[in-house]
């Protein structure tokens, strides 16, 4: 009530993510439909605090981002994309196969999206630095996976499964530590 406003935004929307960059970092965008976007932070200007901001990804109908991520400089080379699917399904893909656009695109395909595998609720960057996460269901179930059991796979793959669910069961959330 008693706070500034820091975004505009339009009726449905609303704020997923907020992270500083600096000069030389990247930003990745994903997509529940399985697109992503990399581009460079310069191609997005600097507005005021109440200002709506610039498109990132052009989004199809019924579709709506997952998860937005920094890519600092100086972890460009050795940092993955860790996509999750709802059905329990996740990835590691090299960042390097995910090549620089301009903000606004469509992006590319970084995950093959079945009806196994479901749509992705998640997609983080994650560095050597992040050794596990954790995934929670909607019906409550929570487990714990090192990274070094998820593989690095290409982006047009369905990924392995990270967590089995309950047939009436998905996945919700995840975290990484």
């Amino acid at each position: 009530r008693s706070g500034i406003i820091a975004i505009t935004l339009e009726a449905g929307d609303e704020l997923l993510t907020a992270f500083l960059v600096g000069p030389g970092d990247e930003a990745i965008v994903a997509t529940r439909e399985g697109m992503a976007i990399r581009f460079k932070e310069s191609d997005v200007r600097q507005m005021g605090r109440s200002a709506m901001g610039v498109r990132v990804i052009k989004l199809k109908k019924g579709d709506n981002v997952v998860g937005a991520n920094a890519v600092y400089k100086e972890s460009k080379t050795i940092a993955n994309f860790l996509v999750v699917a709802g059905n329990g399904y996740g990835k590691k893909t090299a960042l390097k196969e995910y090549k620089v656009q301009k903000r606004g695109g469509s992006g590319i395909k970084t995950a093959k999206l079945t009806t196994k595998t479901g749509k992705l609720i998640s997609g983080r960057v994650v560095t050597p630095e992040d050794t596990e996460i954790i995934t929670i269901s909607k019906h409550g179930q929570v487990i714990r996976t090192g990274l070094d059991e998820i593989p690095a796979l290409g982006r047009q793959t369905q990924g392995v499964r990270v967590m089995k669910l309950r047939a009436d069961d998905s996945l919700a959330s995840l975290t990484c530590l």
